[in-house]
């Protein structure tokens, strides 16, 4: 039997996905990537592979697994099988230089950023930008390293201190701080080439630690509302670039400023669904994912049947 083959790496974020996959009568296996075998010379099922390699999967313990991720998206890509988010999305979802530059090559507004490697240029380079400003991790994701500063001394406090959280990668991006006319942003899903919806996400009481899902939930009144009848020139934007470079389920963040700007700032292609938001929405994010992966299965079971 044909089925989707879900490549990840937490096996916390996967059961609202099964539920789904279940309701809509859709074979589905996990495959837990960061350690393992992976015979080269075997040949892969056929079905439809899901990847949901996370950037902050170094946090859970998985510092290998995005490694063992690319290893495995090339030999399923090299073997012709069908892949949802493969090898090229990969990279955008570990690298956020590798998004904002592609972003602002597509003509999508993004923060001004400095890519800095290793910590000796970090504050020459704040000194460049106006206070406040924000220092994030190049590889992350949860809010991972993400840190406003009034100052370079606050910085320079902050990297000589046992707080400082060294970038997995290496990389730090100094960013310019975008103050929000309201105190949201916004998240826009999609799935397919399709528009789901979108949801806020309270900035005032979450900072910028603002993942949806069950898993990331914290004992406290929901951080995520769902904006109805969401309508914005920027989801035809996200379309476009998403199929421009091959991403097929995301959630794209914006934010709109005081200034009357909409800034793109991340492209998160392992998005999780918000169960509250869920009751709420039209339709679920989860079963659009289901709906979609199953037509995909069916078109490669006929060409398994010839």
């Amino acid at each position: 039997m044909v089925k989707v083959h879900v490549l990840h790496e937490n096996p916390e974020w996967y059961p609202p996905l099964a539920a789904a996959f279940d309701a809509e009568g859709v074979p589905h296996e996990p495959w837990l990537l960061g350690a393992g075998p992976l015979d080269l010379d075997a040949v892969p099922p056929e079905g439809v592979y899901w990847s949901r390699m996370s950037a902050s999967s170094h946090t859970r313990g998985n510092v290998y697994a995005k490694d063992h991720t690319r290893a495995v998206l090339s030999w399923l890509e090299a073997h012709g099988r069908r892949v949802v988010n493969g090898r090229r999305v990969l990279e955008l979802e570990m690298s956020k230089a590798d998004q904002l530059t592609a972003l602002r090559a597509a003509g999508i507004e993004v923060p001004r950023t400095v890519a800095v490697v290793g910590r000796a240029a970090l504050l020459e380079t704040a000194g460049t930008f106006p206070t406040p400003f924000i220092v994030k991790h190049n590889q992350g994701g949860k809010g991972l390293g993400v840190r406003r500063f009034d100052s370079v001394a606050d910085l320079a406090d902050y990297l000589d201190s046992a707080d400082y959280e060294p970038p997995v990668d290496g990389i730090t991006l100094v960013q310019e701080f975008l103050e929000a006319a309201q105190p949201f942003i916004t998240r826009v899903e999609i799935v397919g080439g399709e528009f789901v919806y979108a949801i806020a996400a309270d900035t005032a009481r979450g900072g910028f630690t603002l993942c949806p899902a069950d898993a990331c939930a914290v004992p406290t009144e929901s951080l995520f509302a769902l904006r109805e009848d969401f309508e914005h020139p920027l989801i035809a934007r996200y379309l476009s670039f998403a199929e421009r470079y091959g991403i097929e389920v995301a959630g794209f963040e914006f934010i709109e400023t005081v200034d009357g700007r909409a800034v793109t700032y991340d492209v998160n292609t392992n998005t999780n669904y918000n169960p509250e938001i869920e009751a709420a929405a039209p339709r679920s994010g989860p079963r659009q994912v289901a709906r979609y992966l199953k037509g995909l299965l069916e078109d490669a079971a006929r060409g398994v049947d010839g």
